[in-house]
């Protein structure tokens, strides 16, 4: 048997993460091929995608760790608010919401830096 050398990590990389998921989008894939989009199910399931990532990103804000934990409160708040209005204002663009909320909380983080 011969050794994986370099390739090791990226074997079990593919093993490991890669193939586990992609099984699953898939026969997401398959299964929703049928499914109209107007449909109840559909509403029901973009409904609870959005609320898990509304409360990730609230858990993020509200009791950050680590590096995050240093910037203030209100910081962290202000700068979801400016990218939360910023997406709203520029043709409902994520990469504008995201990109002035990253810029709000650096520049927060700056200027009341302890």
């Amino acid at each position: 048997m011969t050794s994986l050398g370099e390739w090791g990590p990226y074997l079990v990389l593919l093993l490991a993460g890669f193939l586990p998921t992609e099984i699953w989008r898939m026969l997401g894939l398959l299964v929703s091929r049928g499914i109209d989009e107007g449909s109840e199910i559909l509403i029901w399931v973009r409904a609870v995608a959005t609320a898990i990532l509304a409360a990730v990103a609230a858990q993020l804000i509200l009791s950050s760790s680590g590096a995050l934990a240093a910037i203030p409160m209100p910081v962290r708040i202000g700068a979801a608010l400016v990218g939360f209005a910023s997406y709203f204002l520029i043709r409902r663009s994520v990469f504008a919401g995201v990109l002035a909320g990253e810029a709000a909380l650096i520049l927060g983080a700056v200027a009341f830096a302890p």
